[in-house]
């Protein structure tokens, strides 16, 4: 290469680097408006949260409306009310905010918000990849364990997968919350149980108990692992597959506490995973019966509107 053709190649590179910093002041200055916005779009919705929970409360102290006309324009304003009430959640997904308890003594204070429908989208894809992927792996060292090895070793590999599988879980599904998702009530709590039912597994010491427990324990490991990625495609269908998911739980928490009573039963594992296991039962049956209400109720509106 010649000095000219060197020198060339240089002033080239000299122009892309100061275009980049100008790109880069700009994007500077861009963002410091962005976070302005941010701020004033925060406090504003504060602002009207807080008035709104005022008025609610007026109205309520309020005379009962002596027309019809008054009657109709307070449920006007009751519905209007509730409806920003939702626009409000969906205006504060694509705005910062505090972690909750749990983001901040896992994650401390680093914000997990996520600003775009695309980066939103692209992370609950992710979710379930990871989901999905977590699955298979523990489907196949729960086979393993059940027909081809005998080991507590690999056992507690399989119940140290299990317990790192549902915190995380529960890590990220607090981040999908951060980020608007509306996933909430038991379906979160049970992955909090699950993973401090696979933690007691995981401590539990190989024992004549253990041994007693072992083969169900994988069994419905398996069951669970193989069911649970197509549980919901097809609800009606699939009912009596779930419901005997769920029972599955609650005879291993009677084997668990009948287990309790056996002459070599010392370790307080037992009583802990029966425990555990009857927590389980309780929240996914009782919420899968009422899943199962209000979907019906809501196909009895849908039917007696078109009627």
């Amino acid at each position: 290469m010649s000095f000219q053709e060197y020198w060339e190649e240089w002033e080239g590179l000299d122009k892309d680097y100061q275009l980049l910093q100008e790109t880069h002041k700009l994007y500077k200055q861009q963002l410091e408006e962005v976070i302005k916005l941010q701020n004033s779009c925060l406090s504003s919705i504060e602002r009207q949260k807080k008035k709104y929970k005022e008025l609610s409360k007026n109205l309520e102290r309020c005379q009962l409306p002596e027309t019809e006309e008054q009657l109709r324009d307070t449920g006007f304003i009751q519905e209007l009310m509730k409806e920003r009430q939702n626009i409000f959640f969906e205006m504060e997904a694509f705005l910062p905010k505090k972690n909750g308890l749990y983001l901040s003594l896992v994650l401390g204070n680093v914000n997990v918000t996520l600003l775009s429908k695309q980066a939103k989208f692209a992370y609950k894809d992710e979710y379930e990849k990871f989901k999905l992927y977590l699955t298979i792996i523990l489907l196949v060292i729960s086979f393993t364990c059940r027909f081809l090895l005998n080991s507590r070793v690999v056992d507690s590999v399989f119940n140290f997968l299990l317990v790192w599988y549902y915190c995380t879980l529960t890590i990220r599904e607090s981040i999908l919350i951060n980020n608007g998702s509306r996933i909430k009530g038991w379906w979160v709590m049970h992955h909090y149980v699950s993973a401090f039912l696979s933690g007691v597994m995981l401590t539990w010491p190989d024992s004549k108990v253990y041994q007693i427990f072992r083969n169900q324990f994988l069994s419905f490991s398996m069951y669970q692992k193989g069911f649970q990625s197509w549980m919901w495609r097809g609800l009606t269908f699939l009912l009596p597959f779930l419901f005997f998911g769920h029972f599955w739980q609650l005879y291993n928490a009677i084997t668990l506490f009948k287990l309790t009573n056996h002459p070599d039963c010392k370790e307080w594992q037992v009583s802990t995973c029966g425990l555990a296991f009857l927590v389980l039962f309780l929240g996914n049956f009782l919420t899968t019966v009422r899943v199962i209400y209000q979907k019906q109720k809501q196909r009895e509106e849908k039917v007696n509107k078109q009627l």
